[in-house]
């Protein structure tokens, strides 16, 4: 289903050249924008890659008002990589900051998610709501149980993030049965206040707005953040369960695939 715009269109990625595109959409955002970096940028021709990129699916939002042959017309992108994709990959991205077992032993159709970003000229618009639509697709086609990924506070301050932080340790820790643990190294422990002490709108106004969209259908977090210094973020593992979603919650997938 796409847009009703007819100047966009809601797609996968079919060739290098929306690959680059998204590429160098993530680049002003995770690069110009955050400050970010990694052993596979490419600076001279503003790309932010890495060698996960060939393995996943890249769902795109394009205007078709843009121009293309400058890159320039991909103005959202997702990365998706479905569990049966895992031995091509060699290994989920999310494992270089979390302990997944808990997730690859539980049997279950698995797809994680990652380089969410939107162009800054469409955020505050409907640019976010038509890739949940995609993904939304994306899911219901192939059946998928659990979604999960990780998702990004600028900064590595975490003093500065104790009240969201906090707030997500204590509200929406993921059940024992999905719950992933940031890896040594680079863990942060998230009760860095006492659940008596929070304060909820301060959390939630330091919180970033996709995160908040998962909580909002029912989405948890793993245990421990991880510091991405390279990145200059840090980052909190989403989890989220098809099967446990309220019925309110799983009408924002079965209300698309109804309309189609």
């Amino acid at each position: 289903m796409q847009p009703d715009d007819p100047h966009f269109e809601l797609r996968l990625a079919r060739d290098d050249r929306d690959l680059m595109a998204a590429q160098r959409l993530r680049y002003q955002v995770f690069v110009t924008e955050l400050g970010g970096d990694g052993e596979l940028v490419d600076h001279d021709r503003r790309l932010e890659r890495d060698a996960f990129d060939p393995h996943f699916d890249h769902l795109l939002l394009v205007d078709r008002r843009r121009d293309a042959a400058a890159l320039d017309d991909v103005v959202g992108v997702y990365r998706l990589l479905p569990g049966d994709r895992l031995a091509q990959a060699g290994r989920f991205y999310s494992d270089g900051e979390y302990d997944l077992a808990p997730l690859v032993a539980s049997g279950r159709r698995l797809l994680e998610l990652g380089r969410s970003c939107v162009h800054a000229d469409y955020r505050g618009g409907t640019a976010m709501y038509l890739l949940w639509n995609g993904l939304a697709e994306y899911v219901l086609e192939r059946e998928i149980e659990v979604l999960f990924g990780v998702a990004s506070f600028h900064g590595t301050d975490t003093a500065a993030l104790a009240q969201p932080l906090a707030y997500l340790h204590h509200k929406h820790l993921a059940p024992a049965a999905l719950r992933v643990r940031a890896r040594p190294g680079a863990y942060q422990a998230m009760d860095l206040i006492p659940e008596d002490q929070l304060d909820r709108k301060a959390a939630m106004l330091g919180t970033p707005a996709l995160i908040k969209a998962y909580l909002r259908l029912g989405g948890f977090v793993g245990e421990g953040a991880w510091v991405d210094r390279a990145f200059n973020t840090t980052d909190v593992c989403l989890l989220m369960d098809t099967g446990r979603m309220s019925e309110k919650h799983r009408d924002f997938y079965t209300r698309k695939q109804d309309r189609a």
